[in-house]
């Protein structure tokens, strides 16, 4: 598997009055054949990069993280680790929720207004727990009581303008590493909205920094100048490092062929002017596809001066005859000058991907030793199910990352060239097993009168890459498009060299319909299932659960795991079956697991803490062997990253619990904090 190596100057622009700039391809990258020449230099794998394109580290290994919960990830290095020690495995069971808030921001659906999905990571910051809203507002509360301090309303329209629900993902807090006194802004928290617009406020008191934008408030939609189907929601809050803003964005999932190419944006945190952008999708290429966008976090090393993008796939994402030359930055990690946003280095987890296989969570940083090498490391965790690992520096594979033979297509589809070969990497081993149908949920069969049986005759399936087709019942999307590892990632403890990640087992199938059959059928879409358009493509969709008539999976149990692996041999240590799956009130043995949307938090006192789970529950697990420690049921399913963190000498656990409704029919607006007695 090639590394794509440093790119030239032009691949990020730097004049703020110029638009997004796009990224050249290298032949051949995305599984392509193309003779074209290419902007950027294919480099084998393990090459070491050109000179003077690597930033010189300033702090390697990375500087062990503070007892802070800063930023969407813990850290910009995205570990979810807390050095805290005051609770452990042994006192854990004694853990009592010591204050609750109430935000008020939730709908169910069934009034004037959209269902709202809330996944926001509580920020502790400025002695100051910080949330941000599905209403898209601001509360300020005390980390040790939960009394608020203050709150802010962006007052922003209420519609589900990009996504089927009102979804936030919490706030970005910056503050100046040499602050003015008596100053406002010195310290600000960033809320975006759906509708595009990034608020600046004062993280002391609420107010709109003046000096932002246009008085506090930016319009990232003015740089939507490409297909502008829909706005560049901001539901992701920045990643903030340094004296920049990176401001990736969310579209609408599979409506357009031709849709805004996803540019990503560094913007100066106190005046809002952009400083350069990035678009993974060559100029040439952009205008009849679109995406590659930056919708979830990013992960940062400021010692190199790199930010790592996890970057999604094109548009259309289940066809991609209008886009057969190689765009080698689509699902991708990619590697950018922090300063520059200049490609350093390049690697495609999925070539021409028409999965909709979207890198979906931020890699989480290590360093760690393999074969008495030490080795600064980058863990990209995949919807495929598979944790890719390499040297965050360049690249380089640390374990072999192998191109392997997939299925070509049945010949039904119009324009379609597939990728002859995918990445797969040696160690660590995958997390779900795509190389087989999965099997069937006998007990599912039985009660849908085999109803699971001739679904599965009627689906194609040669492994996780079986190209979609227009054949029977379509084919497997196994893992599923939500993803084997969600949006929250892998969370890693420095001291056991452990690295943690929970993933689900979800069977989808997916069928492409030509245009004209497509307008035939009238059922509608729902929240990551249903009838989609593709417009502009030869062929619309569908995308629906295995499930029998009684909404019973038609898969073989477990649905939701969580594992710890050996950063030093790639070995599983454990893995085990994560929450209990829930529906008209009936909970199923936790042997079955749950779906899980939300990533774990670890600490020094060897405590894993998630919540994630159908049954709207959080769970504190054992970091040694994975054993159940404690649980307390929340509002709703807890679809978020925890935080952990000090205050006046106290630690403390904070979950949000605003429920999914790809979960469950149950929403939430309950902030939640757990302390030892």
């Amino acid at each position: 598997m090639a590394v794509v190596a440093a790119a030239p100057p032009t691949l990020a622009q730097n004049d703020t009055d110029n638009p997004a700039a796009t990224s050249g391809n290298v032949p051949g990258a995305d599984g392509n054949k193309s003779s074209a020449p290419g902007r950027l230099e294919g480099v084998q794998a393990g090459a070491q990069q050109p000179s003077g394109r690597l930033p010189q580290p300033k702090s390697i290994p990375l500087v062990p993280p503070h007892a802070v919960w800063n930023t969407f990830h813990g850290q910009l290095n995205a570990q979810k680790y807390s050095p805290l020690t005051q609770i452990t495995a042994d006192n854990v069971q004694s853990l009592k929720k010591v204050w609750e808030f109430h935000t008020g921001d939730l709908s169910d659906g069934s009034g004037k207004l959209p269902t709202t999905v809330w996944s926001a990571t509580p920020i502790f910051a400025n002695d100051t727990l910080y949330i941000g809203t599905p209403f898209y507002r601001v509360v300020a509360l005390d980390p040790g009581t939960g009394k608020v301090k203050w709150t802010f309303d962006s007052k922003s329209t209420l519609e589900a303008l990009t996504q089927p629900a009102l979804k936030n993902r919490g706030i970005a807090y910056w503050e100046a590493a040499n602050p003015v006194a008596n100053q406002p802004c010195q310290k600000i928290v960033y809320l975006g909205t759906m509708d595009a617009q990034l608020f600046a406020m004062d993280a002391d008191n609420g107010k709109l920094c003046q000096e932002f934008a246009n008085g506090g408030v930016l319009n990232v939609n003015q740089w939507n100048d490409v297909n502008d189907k829909y706005p560049l929601s901001l539901l992701q809050p920045p990643t903030v490092a340094g004296n920049h803003i990176i401001v990736g964005w969310a579209g609408k999932d599979w409506a357009y062929a031709e849709a805004p190419p996803g540019t990503v944006f560094s913007l100066d945190p106190q005046s809002g002017k952009r400083q350069w952008s990035f678009s993974a999708l060559p100029a040439e290429v952009a205008p009849r596809t679109g995406t590659a966008n930056v919708w979830t976090a990013m992960s940062v090393d400021e010692g190199l001066g790199l930010i790592y993008l996890p970057i999604s796939s094109p548009s259309p994402n289940y066809w991609g005859g209008n886009r057969t030359q190689p765009i080698p930055l689509a699902t991708s990690t990619t590697a950018l000058n922090l300063e520059t946003g200049e490609v350093v280095w390049s690697r495609q987890w999925v070539h021409h991907d028409i999965w909709d296989y979207d890198i979906n969570s931020a890699p989480t940083l290590m360093d760690i030793t393999v074969d008495g090498k030490q080795i600064p490391a980058l863990m990209q965790a995949t919807k495929m199910g598979f944790l890719f690992v390499v040297d965050r520096r360049t690249g380089k594979d640390v374990w072999p990352i192998e191109e392997r033979p997939v299925p070509g297509g049945d010949g039904s589809i119009e324009g379609e060239v597939y990728s002859p070969t995918q990445p797969f990497p040696t160690k660590p081993p995958p997390l779900l097993d795509q190389s087989k149908k999965p099997a069937i949920w006998g007990v599912a069969d039985l009660v849908g009168l085999g109803e699971c049986s001739r679904l599965w005759d009627n689906l194609q399936y040669q492994g996780m890459y079986t190209p979609p087709t227009t054949k029977n019942e379509g084919i497997f999307a196994y893992p599923d498009s939500a993803g084997g590892v969600q949006w929250g990632g892998v969370a890693y403890d420095p001291q056991s060299k452990t690295a943690i990640v929970n993933f689900s087992h979800v069977v989808q199938y997916i069928k492409l319909y030509s245009r004209k059959e497509y307008e035939q059928h009238t059922g509608g879409s729902g929240n990551e299932q249903g009838f989609y358009p593709q417009e502009g493509a030869p062929y619309g969709m569908s995308l629906d659960n295995a499930l029998n008539w009684l909404g019973m999976p038609c898969w073989k149990p477990p649905f939701g795991e969580i594992a710890a692996i050996d950063m030093s041999t790639g070995n599983i240590k454990w893995r085990r079956p994560l929450g209990a799956s829930q529906k008209w009130g009936f909970y199923m043995p936790e042997s079955m697991g749950s779906v899980t949307i939300g990533g774990p938090a670890v600490t020094a006192g060897g405590v894993i803490f998630i919540g994630a789970s159908m049954d709207a529950k959080v769970r504190a697990y054992s970091l040694a062997d994975g054993k159940e420690l404690w649980s307390d049921i929340v509002e709703a399913p807890a679809v978020s990253n925890p935080a952990v963190y000090e205050y006046k000498g106290r630690e403390y656990v904070a979950f949000i619990a605003g429920g999914n409704t790809i979960l469950k029919d149950q929403v939430g607006d309950q902030v939640v904090v757990y302390a030892l007695p």
